[in-house]
């Protein structure tokens, strides 16, 4: 019960990493918001919560925009009194998106609203939130793409993520001593849909296996698990950082055969 007592928001909670991550907070005592823009799978996902016994209620939210942001942070406090965990996790990837000749303004703009500003919106108003609350934790989902460049771009993408690094490290210092902790995420390739979908063929899986000392794609809750670290004191003295779960992918040159 590493989150007993704590209050969580997940964005884009109803699949993937947000799914797993809703599920293992609740597990570890904390009563979890599920925001998302998916109706269907943030209910499924909340009643997969509470038969389990735990606590959850659903809220939809689309994080790019602004009145959404405020209402869901309400609703977290409206429902169980006070915000201490934010986990910023909602994201996209478009087909569309590729190198700057080829990625047209709307995907630019699109992915941008959302990887970007969506985390910035969260934390507009959630930060209010977690000082009523006397503190908490913000988890901010950037990617390993922020930390290094590809010969297979996804430019908005990579963009969009970096932007949530540079954020994450200014809020967690504007906030420090306000018992705020401000952390970033940054997942490496993970089997989820999200991925998988562009990765449709089995050339396209091993052009990226290749690089990975692990040899194989991350599990979402794995990251999940990486997000209850930060979430809970376990990370209590780390703020501004970013916690890379790659599967030793930023690690390496040459991966052993």
């Amino acid at each position: 019960m590493m989150l007993k007592n704590q209050v969580a928001l997940i964005t884009g909670g109803g699949s993937g990493i947000g799914r797993e991550t809703v599920l293992l907070f609740a597990k570890e005592g904390a009563s979890v918001v599920v925001a998302d823009v998916n109706d269907s799978t943030g209910q499924e996902v909340v009643e997969e919560v509470k038969g389990q016994g735990g606590q959850a209620n659903y809220v939809y939210a689309d994080v790019a925009q602004a009145n959404h942001c405020e209402e869901m942070i309400n609703a977290a406090e409206d429902m169980y009194g006070k915000l201490t965990i934010l986990f910023n996790n909602a994201g996209v990837m478009c087909a569309g998106d590729d190198d700057a000749i080829s990625t047209d303004e709307k995907t630019w703009d699109y992915t941008m609203n959302i990887n970007l500003k969506g985390v910035f919106l969260g934390c507009k108003y959630g930060i209010p939130a977690l000082r009523r609350a006397g503190g908490g934790a913000i988890i901010n989902t950037a990617s390993f793409v922020a930390l290094m460049g590809a010969a297979t771009p996804q430019l908005a993408y990579t963009a969009s993520k970096g932007g949530v690094l540079a954020m994450t490290r200014e809020l967690a210092v504007l906030h420090a001593k306000e018992n705020i902790r401000i952390n970033a995420l940054c997942p490496g390739p993970l089997h989820t849909k999200l991925l998988m979908k562009f990765l449709d063929t089995e050339e396209k899986k091993q052009r990226r296996l290749v690089h990975l000392p692990m040899g194989r794609f991350g599990r979402a809750d794995e990251i999940a698990k990486a997000a209850l670290f930060l979430a809970s004191d376990l990370s209590s003295y780390m703020t501004g950082s970013s916690l890379t779960v790659d599967g030793g992918l930023t690690a390496a040159y040459v991966t052993a055969e």
